[in-house]
């Protein structure tokens, strides 16, 4: 390993010993004799560091002032659009492949999210649920209005059946009362 001349300690008494050594060996066995020898490392401890890292992560020393870049360069804007869009998106892909929402829906709720209609995942599955919910209630009332539309059709037939045995049963009468002609 390399030596560093910071980290070279040269024992005092001994130093015309040591300017005598020219050679790699002379000095290999002034290192083994202990004339010379090699400091400790320094402590560059983390401790500081890491015990700041905690605190800033629970949200100190983060205020106006210790602040130099924009809250873009902080954040930047464009990742925030990304993370949001791919939650969206996932969520979206979830729900279609589970058959909550079919093709059309889905791609309508693409095109809305693309265009910064849902603020997050919680205000994109109220919208579907409100959406689902309201589709069940129209096609609630049009099978009723059907429903109705067959019965006023089946009273209406009903009525007019029952009027034209009137009329044949008045007609019928009148023909038996009628009195055939001679000839």
């Amino acid at each position: 390993k390399q030596w560093y001349q910071r980290r070279v300690a040269i024992t005092a008494g001994e130093a015309s010993e040591i300017s005598n050594a020219n050679s790699r060996q002379n000095i290999k066995k002034l290192i083994k004799d202990g004339l010379i020898i090699k400091k400790p490392q320094t402590v560059h401890s983390r401790a500081r560091c890491r015990k700041n890292r905690e605190a800033r992560r629970m949200g100190r020393h983060t205020g106006t002032g210790k602040r130099k870049g924009t809250a873009n360069a902080r954040m930047p804007e464009k990742v925030i659009w990304m993370r949001r869009m791919r939650v969206l998106r996932r969520l979206l892909k979830k729900y279609r492949e589970d058959k909550k929402i079919d093709k059309h829906m889905y791609h309508a709720l693409y095109l809305q999210s693309k265009g910064n209609i849902f603020k997050n995942k919680r205000v994109l599955m109220e919208h579907i649920h409100k959406k689902k919910a309201e589709g069940l209630r129209l096609k609630a009332l049009q099978e009723q209005a059907e429903a109705r539309r067959n019965r006023s059709k089946a009273a209406h037939e009903r009525k007019s059946a029952r009027n034209a045995q009137k009329h044949a049963e008045m007609f019928a009468h009148i023909e038996d009362n009628v009195p055939e002609e001679e000839s």
